[in-house]
């Protein structure tokens, strides 16, 4: 799928846009055609006169690499917003693509928010949706988005748990009857591990790594835990003491090692919100078992890691980067659904 794509020549073009709005990627759906855009989360800004150089790909890869007078930045921290105006413009510029401006006035948005923000945090994700063009806006927690599009069957009296890794907070819901039951969320996700990897090395081998170099490694060989082989890669990095450009190889077991205390709280908070489920819930769980998403659920082993912690079997959802965005979509194109899994907000 191409990351730039205007939807022309379409026949009537529809005005209600679903919007991932994830601290690594957001991604865009667009009712009657489908997900239609995923981009990075990094938007790129001259400091002097404040004009949006790149937005997505083109910025993120600008990241670390930009002269003074040019900031390349994620404006979305921990599953929230970090830089409410470099958000804005992030968002202006992804649904210009795919909208242009001069065909609408104003489009219908569905937004999806992390189960554990505060009421500001709420109200901040309303105001850059709102800055970006929105007429109104509908708030879907990330939960119940990754459960419907995960295809869990969440308005049925049977409970269900979904966990959602994205890049900012890992999130985790027992759902029944449309709603959520119990519910947590830290801010302990793939970003942490990403930093988890960089701190390790630095201190196991004396050289700094780029956030990048340490998320390529976690995808190629990173675990969870322990199998059959122990894989090896070759990354660059910077010594500390002579400062110099040094290459060295890191293995499976120092990935697994570098990441251990951050899975073991995810696990930590997952158990916790089993031990917050009602006894009748909990053991259709452990009938129909545990569904991982989001990018982080793509973590080698990890549903192996976690069924052992818990006892319960636990799957990776198909397609897991992409549950959370075709919830929304379901929501969009089903009016039933979309009344009861949104916060309609409007101006």
């Amino acid at each position: 799928m191409k990351s730039e794509r205007k939807v022309e020549n379409m026949g009537i073009i529809s005005r209600d846009i679903g919007v991932d709005l994830g601290t690594s990627y957001i991604r865009i759906y667009l009712k009657g055609h489908g997900m239609v855009l995923t981009e990075p989360a990094v938007v790129a800004i001259n400091k002097i006169t404040g004009e949006v150089l790149a937005v997505g790909k083109q910025a993120k890869e600008m990241l670390g690499r930009t002269p003074d007078n040019i900031v390349a930045v994620r404006p979305l921290k921990g599953g929230v917003i970090a830089d409410f105006e470099a958000t804005k413009m992030l968002m202006s510029e992804l649904i210009s693509r795919i909208i242009p401006k001069s065909l609408f006035s104003k489009p219908r948005i569905v937004v999806s928010i992390p189960s554990g923000i505060t009421d500001v945090e709420e109200r901040a994700v309303e105001g850059v949706v709102y800055g970006s063009g929105a007429k109104d806006v509908f708030l879907m927690e990330e939960v119940m988005a990754a459960a419907i599009g995960s295809k869990l069957k969440v308005e049925v009296a049977e409970g269900t748990m979904i966990v959602d890794i994205g890049g900012g907070t890992s999130e985790m819901a027992v759902l029944s009857l449309g709603g959520i039951v119990a519910s947590n969320s830290i801010k302990i996700a793939g970003d942490a591990l990403d930093n988890d990897i960089v701190e390790y090395i630095k201190k196991q081998y004396n050289v700094i790594i780029g956030l990048g170099e340490a998320e390529e490694a976690k995808i190629q060989i990173g675990a969870a835990m322990a199998s059959m082989t122990d894989e090896k890669m070759t990354i660059k990095g910077r010594h500390l003491v002579t400062g110099l450009p040094q290459t060295i190889t890191v293995t499976t077991e120092d990935l697994i090692a570098a990441m251990s205390d951050s899975i073991k709280e995810i696990a930590r908070v997952l158990k916790l919100t089993l031990e917050q489920t009602p006894p009748e819930l909990a053991a259709d769980i452990m009938e129909r078992g545990i569904v991982l998403c989001g990018g982080g659920a793509q973590l080698k082993n990890l549903d192996r890691y976690i069924s052992e912690i818990t006892g319960m079997p636990v799957y990776v959802a198909e397609t897991p980067t992409d549950c959370v965005i075709k919830g929304v979509g379901s929501a969009l194109e089903n009016i039933t659904v979309l009344k009861k899994a949104t916060k309609t907000k409007r101006k």
